[in-house]
């Protein structure tokens, strides 16, 4: 037997008041994501889900495509004033099969309670998860007159998972009304809707206090890692050299494929070995000849746009050179500021330093220069 194709429907059409600012909050960044495309990759990752649909408002077209990057949503579904409208809408794009109805301002979303929806629509007509009310409950406003029994109550989160002819159904039996979710259409209706446990992952962000936590939740999932790197190359033929991206003048350059930055070429391989992301060499091979004579400056961006890609944050590089000469001091502050600019960094979060081998080896005897760098990353590991 063949299974109902699951289409998840994102609504993020909201105008997001209540958490202030211009930007409505399903468009802000949170962490590295927006929080659109936090609740879309969230429900993309789900190996049970097939598709991902996204509903926005009137006029958000710009502000959701810049948040959802290049992310296969298929066309962009233009919802209404209500959240009733938005459903109706995203229903008529979608066909048949199963739907999961998804708030955008809820960015997090665990794949076990996606599991137990789906699980429960056998039997079903939806499904939607829920947690017991912990707070006592009362009337009142500026004083509390009546306690309330909380031992029936329950929060109703989202994802909300129903058969699509079903909720379109109950959509056309609550003939305009418009609830404030699809599970109380579904009851209205008189169909039956399962209730699964719940997570506070889901919780949604409606407040600043919201916002700060959805933030510790993140910074909770980073796990800090150390990369090394290490560079060497000859001194030879004409000056100058160029380490850190400055241009240093000596009567010798130092010999290599591209520019031979040493500084340069052991923090990107620094970078890329703390994000497990294999070597300069890998990325960009000797052999290649679109390298020879390249700034390593592109070196550098490349690995930070990878650790970038994959959310990680880069929190400080450390790197010293290891020479009789040229001495470092005089160009360490400009080497701080370029590694800083192309990194995206702030200055403070570079350090330079510079040292000798009391004339022994290589380096003593003036044939070459050495890089060593470590940088500290923290990022969020697969599970």
């Amino acid at each position: 037997m063949t299974e109902a194709r699951v289409t998840a429907l994102i609504l993020a059409a909201g105008s997001g008041n209540r958490m202030g600012g211009e930007l409505p909050k399903q468009y802000r960044v949170l962490g590295r994501e927006t929080v659109l495309g936090h609740a879309v990759d969230a429900l993309t990752s789900h190996p049970r889900i097939d598709a991902v649909r996204v509903v926005i408002g009137v006029g958000q077209e710009a502000q959701a495509r810049a948040a959802l990057g290049t992310r296969d949503v298929g066309a962009l579904i233009h919802g209404g004033a209500e959240r009733a409208d938005s459903v109706r809408a995203g229903l008529g794009e979608i066909g048949d099969g199963i739907v999961l109805v998804h708030d955008a301002a809820r960015p997090f979303c665990p794949h076990r309670v996606i599991d137990r929806l789906l699980d429960a629509l056998v039997g079903h007509d939806g499904a939607v998860p829920v947690l017991p009310m912990a707070d006592t409950l009362a009337r009142g406003l500026r004083t509390l007159d009546e306690a309330l029994d909380r031992r029936n109550l329950l929060r109703v989160q989202t994802p909300q998972a129903f058969h699509v002819e079903d909720l379109i159904y109950a959509y056309g039996e609550a003939r305009g009304r418009a609830p404030t979710d699809e599970s109380t259409v579904m009851i209205e209706a008189g169909l039956k809707v399962a209730t699964v446990e719940g997570d506070l992952m889901l919780d949604k962000l409606t407040t600043q206090g919201d916002w700060d936590r959805a933030e510790a939740t993140l910074a909770a999932r980073l796990i800090s890692r150390t990369g090394m790197g290490f560079d060497v190359h000859a001194l030879g033929g004409e000056g100058p050299i160029v380490m850190g991206g400055v241009a240093i003048p000596h009567p010798r350059g130092l010999v290599g494929h591209s520019d031979a930055d040493v500084v340069f070429h052991a923090i990107t391989d620094a970078l890329l070995g703390a994000a497990g992301m294999g070597d300069i060499g890998e990325h960009f091979p000797p052999s290649d000849p679109r390298w020879k004579g390249a700034d390593s400056a592109v070196f550098l961006e490349h690995a930070a746009k990878l650790l970038c890609d994959a959310g990680a944050i880069i929190d400080f590089i450390d790197c010293t050179v290891i020479a009789e000469e040229p001495k470092v001091g005089p160009y360490r502050a400009a080497m701080r500021c370029r590694i800083a600019e192309i990194v995206g960094l702030a200055r403070s979060q570079v350090s330079i330093k510079a040292t000798t081998t009391e004339r022994l080896g290589f380096a003593g005897r003036r044939e070459g220069i050495v890089a060593q760098a470590v940088a500290t990353i923290r990022m969020e590991v697969a599970r």
